[in-house]
């Protein structure tokens, strides 16, 4: 590991704990930030409900300046009831093709992502996955927490253990296996985030819309490592909130999860092109293996800085 990298970890790695909601709570009065808290989420009604009562209970409700300013939850086309149980729980719920619609949604999480931005309106903009099961509102204040607390701080990643079939430490399978060597391969400078691919991170708005931001599952990895280009190791950090507890995916979506991952990873070595941006896996069937074959998310979003209805909303 590089000394950078070490003299990082030390500081610049904290606990939710290291900050009490109390002392967020002051200096959130004190400098006036606000905060926008975003679910993106697609047929996760066994889920988000409950996360999002924990936030506006915990972060918005009773207390005497609320720490969340803006709870929305961007529906990605659910055929759930999603849409009404966030809703009923509390959120603003906006479907994604509202958000933008002159340009034609496309699919993926990052692609919620990235037209949240033009849905909220707070100086720091956290995201959490929608399908996290026993949540705690640390997801949110710990992550938010040295966003308010240092201005050299522009984003913050969740760090937490994710347990496999109730083993420790056996989630994040395609982080071990894909993202981990990438980056400390390419990216050395990243090799001590303990969760690069996680969902549940919080950054300056200043930030996010100068950062291009791939549509689909490469949106992590491709937002970490452009942040790192654009303000340096320093001004990015994480915070250890405990436990990750969600719903997993089986083997071949991470192998398509995996394929995003690499590449958007490839992207950002040459911005050149793959000859055949796609995958294909096999599944049993009667006669023998049968080939299935994916497009790979090539597609990346402009920042958003330069998205003509989003300057207008800032002159505004």
């Amino acid at each position: 590991m590089l000394e950078e990298v070490e003299r990082w970890l030390a500081d610049r790695s904290w606990s939710a704990a290291d900050r009490p909601l109390d002392q967020l709570l002051e200096r959130k009065r004190a400098a006036g930030t606000t905060v926008s808290v975003v679910l993106p989420a697609l047929d996760e009604e066994a889920t988000v409900g409950e996360i999002v009562e924990v936030i506006r209970r915990d972060l918005i409700d009773g207390l005497p300046v609320p720490l969340v300013d803006e709870l929305v939850v961007v529906d990605s086309g659910s055929t759930d009831r999603t849409a009404e149980v966030a809703a009923k729980a509390g959120a603003r719920v906006v479907h994604r093709d509202a958000i933008l619609p002159r340009l034609p949604a496309l699919p993926g999480k990052g692609e919620v992502l990235w037209r949240s931005l033009l849905a909220t309106s707070g100086e720091i903009v956290c995201f959490v996955d929608a399908d996290l099961r026993d949540f705690s509102a640390s997801f949110v204040s710990g992550i938010v927490g040295p966003l308010l607390t240092d201005p050299g701080v522009e984003f913050v990643k969740a760090m937490y253990d994710r347990p496999l079939s109730g083993a420790p430490g056996q989630g994040g399978r395609v982080t071990e296996l894909v993202a981990r060597p990438l980056l400390n391969l390419h990216w050395p400078q990243l090799a001590g985030f303990v969760q690069p691919l996680g969902g549940e991170y919080a950054v300056r708005r200043s930030l996010l819309e100068r950062l291009p931001f791939p549509v689909g599952y490469g949106v992590e990895l491709g937002l970490l490592v452009d942040a790192l280009h654009t303000v340096g190791l320093d001004a990015l950090a994480q915070v250890d909130v405990g436990v990750r507890l969600h719903r997993h995916q089986d083997g071949q979506a991470l192998g398509r999860m995996a394929a995003a991952i690499y590449r958007t990873a490839l992207l950002r070595q040459s911005r050149g092109h793959l000859v055949r941006p796609e995958l294909t896996q096999f599944e049993r069937g009667p006669d023998g293996f049968v080939p299935h074959t994916y497009p790979v998310d090539t597609e990346e979003r402009p920042p958003m800085a330069e998205i003509e209805e989003y300057a207008v909303r800032r002159v505004a």
